[in-house]
């Protein structure tokens, strides 16, 4: 007579696999509570037979008598490595709530299983995948549109609640395993927004591993992110318009009847259009906009900012902040999280700049950390609309300060010529301080016209300008041209003579290339960038757009204003209003840098904030 079977269905059937019997007989649990489970377990067609003495009821029962040695059989039988793994996470409510309770036994009854269950948990924290037949190939994709999968993944977050409980220590053991089942950044951008999504909610009841979950997440984003420069995304923008080809770029070449490419725009999916055609931008950007809205949620409790929660997250993004992206040369878009946090109260923006100034002063940093914090303080202090005129004009005191004192200790050196290896530190600060006064002039010179000139003279700007150092032959020539123009309107210091003469003494390069030599003249010797340039992913950007101050570009007529030097008497009358962004320059000044500013050694001693101004918020204490 044969032996009887039990019959099985592998992965995508709704009985159980036979890998479920094994690990129930690994763990012991009570006969009667696994003779409760046959009938939802075992109720569909076979797919695998397990052949042993008898059907698995039969065996119980037999082992409830004391009868082993069909229940050994049985074992055995289960233990074939070619038996898969149990899909339990589509099972009924009663299958899932029983597998819930045995992984709590197992892991606490051998606790060697820890890390096999950690791993199989996070292992469904992705769209699982499915095999697609074509022709004779067996095609493997994820399954992007499973409708069960925000269930499914309300259950994983519960097993590891449940694994906690016994194993407290399950948290530390977690993390190694959430690195190494990060999806490759070129996996689906569904696969990397679900994988994502389930890391930043673990960080929410194990907030231990905040910090580190955070720190894995941006630096993935990081990857992203200086692998899709901002021109690149752009020109992918650009030529998708022109082509009207969406996010399929070749789509648009062999489109023949403008009518059907009318009428396919005018029926354009809402979803599609916020889409980048760029795919390694269209990743970044839906990963960001994850991380945004994480922030936005941890920080904000029914509508109002939790100032206590606040400050715990700013400290883990401060330090994974100076961390990876201080190091980091010309990433676009990833920095754009701290000036999202920042926004949400003015205390944190002043933390963030203090905590910046105090990279670029201290000496014992290198050049280049120094370099990077001038570069973020100048893009911070034009573009954030949340800080103040009142902020701004401190921060320009201390970095003018610093300059000046800067300038004394070189004036009797050996080293007072202009040099960036040497001054590095020192002309990133110039920078900072040209960029803010030509992204906040208007501010600081409206109202009362008088006081704002009064100020701005107190900063003595000619002093650095005509300062043997010659910061402006090392600035950027757009960020020069414009401080060039509004401080000759208004009379502040006289920049042009000084250009001239760095344009006479640019010396070219010749580069050796494949095509030969070509010569070059480098315009951006301090290698400047500005952090906190336009964001142009489109779904990130909804979140930055309300909060971020824009360059706006001067028509021809406002540029023949600049020829129109400011009027003394008006200078003297209190009560005049502003003068309408009008600036004096000579017409020599136009050259093919006067565009947008944001076209992309010995210390002084450490200084204190002044007295007279607003101490910074000392929320990181």
């Amino acid at each position: 007579m044969a032996a009887p079977v039990l019959h099985t269905r592998l992965p995508g059937g709704s009985a159980a696999s036979a890998s479920a019997v094994k690990m129930l007989g690994a763990a012991r649990p009570g006969i009667s509570d696994v003779l409760e489970l046959e009938n939802d377990f075992f109720n569909s067609p076979p797919r695998k037979t397990v052949r042993f003495g008898g059907t698995v009821r039969e065996v119980l029962l037999k082992y409830k008598k004391g009868e082993t040695n069909d229940y050994e059989l049985l074992k055995n039988q289960l233990s074939d490595p070619d038996i898969k793994r149990l899909q339990w996470l589509n099972r009924s409510q009663t299958v899932v709530e029983e597998y819930l309770a045995f992984l709590g036994n197992l892991v606490s009854a051998q606790t060697v299983f820890l890390r096999p269950c950690l791993s199989m948990i996070a292992s469904h924290f992705v769209p699982p995948r499915v095999v697609i037949k074509e022709g004779d190939i067996d095609v493997s994709d994820s399954d992007d549109e499973d409708d069960n999968l925000p269930a499914n993944f309300d259950t994983c977050h519960r097993a590891l609640q449940i694994i906690a409980r016994y194993v407290p220590s399950a948290p530390w053991f977690l993390m190694p395993i959430l690195v190494e089942k990060f999806p490759f950044v070129r996996k689906s951008e569904r696969t990397l927004e679900c994988y994502v999504h389930n890391l930043l909610r673990i960080s929410v009841y194990f907030p231990t591993l905040r910090h580190e979950i955070l720190e894995l997440v941006i630096e993935k984003l990081l990857k992203l992110d200086v692998s899709a420069s901002r021109q690149d995304i752009e020109d992918a923008e650009e030529i998708a318009a022109q082509t009207g080809s969406g996010t399929d770029a070749t789509e648009g070449l062999f489109n023949m009847d403008e009518d059907e490419v009318l009428e396919r725009e005018t029926k354009a999916d809402p979803e599609r259009l916020s889409q980048m055609v760029h795919p390694v931008a269209e990743r970044l950007d839906i990963l960001l906009s994850l991380l945004l809205s994480y922030i936005k949620d941890v920080c904000y409790v029914d509508g109002k900012i939790d100032i206590n929660k606040t400050k715990d997250l700013y400290r883990d993004l401060i330090i994974i902040f100076d961390k990876l992206l201080l190091p980091t040369h010309a990433s676009c878009h990833v920095q754009f999280f701290m000036f999202y946090l920042c926004s949400f109260k003015l205390g944190f923006a002043e933390a963030f700049l203090e905590h910046l100034w105090k990279k670029l002063q201290d000496p014992n940093n290198p050049a280049i950390i120094r370099q990077a914090a001038g570069n973020y303080i100048g893009s911070l202090l034009a573009r954030a609309k949340y800080i103040p005129l009142i902020t701004v004009k401190s921060c320009l005191d201390l970095l003018v300060n610093w300059l000046h004192i800067y300038l004394n200790n070189q004036d009797s050196g050996t080293k007072a010529f202009c040099d960036v290896a040497l001054h590095g530190p020192f002309y990133s600060a110039c920078q900072a301080v040209f960029y803010t006064f030509v992204f906040r002039h208007k501010q600081l010179l409206s109202g009362n016209l008088k006081e704002g000139l009064r100020y701005l003279q107190s900063l003595n700007f000619e002093r650095i300008v005509m300062s043997q150092l010659n910061p402006l032959k090392i600035c950027l020539p757009s960020v020069v041209n414009f401080f060039a123009a509004i401080t000759s309107k208004y009379q502040l210091v006289f920049c042009y003579t000084i250009i001239e003469r760095n344009n006479r003494q640019m010396l070219p390069i010749i580069r050796n290339t494949a095509g030969g030599d070509s010569v070059q003249t480098c315009t951006n010797p301090l290698d400047t960038f500005f952090p906190f340039d336009p964001c142009v992913l489109k779904r990130s950007k909804k979140f930055i757009d309300p909060i971020y101050q824009i360059w706006e570009d001067m028509s021809a007529e406002e540029l023949q204003e600049f020829k129109k030097p400011i009027k003394k008497e008006v200078v003297e009358d209190e009560d005049d209003d502003f003068l309408k962004g009008e600036i004096g320059i000579t017409p020599s000044s136009f050259d093919t840098h006067f565009r947008s500013p944001s076209s992309s050694v010995g210390s002084p001693p450490v200084l204190d904030l002044p007295d007279h101004l607003p101490l910074v918020a000392r929320i990181c204490d």
